[in-house]
C-alpha cells in the first residue's frame, strides 16, 4: 500500500496550491479519503473528506471556501486545491485512506506546505 503526495513548496499569502496524492496497493475507489494537516507543535487536524464515490465532501470551518477536495477514481489520486492560502495554512499535509466498518487505515509520508512573504 503507497500513498504518495505532491504539490507542497513555499508561496506567498494569497496564492494557490494543488497537493495530489496518488494511491496505490489497495483498491482506491472503495475508500474514504481525507486531507490532514500538522503544524509544527500541535496536533494533526482533519482538513478535509471525500467519500468513495466523490458525491459528498466536508472541511474544517478553518478552511471552508478556500479549499476544495476532489478526486478520480479511474487515476487513483485525490487532490486538495488550496486557495487564498494563510500563514496558518503552514504544515505538513497528509493523505489518508479509510474505509468505513474496516481497520484499514493508510498515509502518506507528507508534503509542507509553507505560506509566507
Amino acid at each position: 500500500v503507497q500513498l504518495v503526495e505532491s504539490g507542497g513548496g513555499l508561496v506567498q499569502p494569497g496564492e494557490s496550491l494543488r497537493l495530489s496524492c496518488v494511491a496505490s496497493g489497495f483498491t482506491f475507489s472503495r475508500y474514504i479519503m481525507n486531507w490532514y494537516r500538522q503544524a509544527a507543535g500541535k496536533e494533526r487536524e482533519l482538513v478535509a473528506v471525500i467519500n468513495s464515490f466523490g458525491s459528498r465532501t466536508d472541511y474544517a470551518d478553518s478552511v471552508k471556501g478556500r479549499f476544495t477536495i476532489s478526486r478520480d477514481n479511474a487515476k487513483n489520486t485525490v487532490y486538495l486545491q488550496m486557495s487564498s492560502l494563510k500563514p496558518p495554512d503552514t504544515a505538513v499535509y497528509y493523505c489518508n485512506a479509510k474505509r468505513l466498518a474496516s481497520p484499514d487505515n493508510y498515509w502518506g509520508q507528507g508534503t509542507q506546505v509553507t505560506v509566507s512573504s
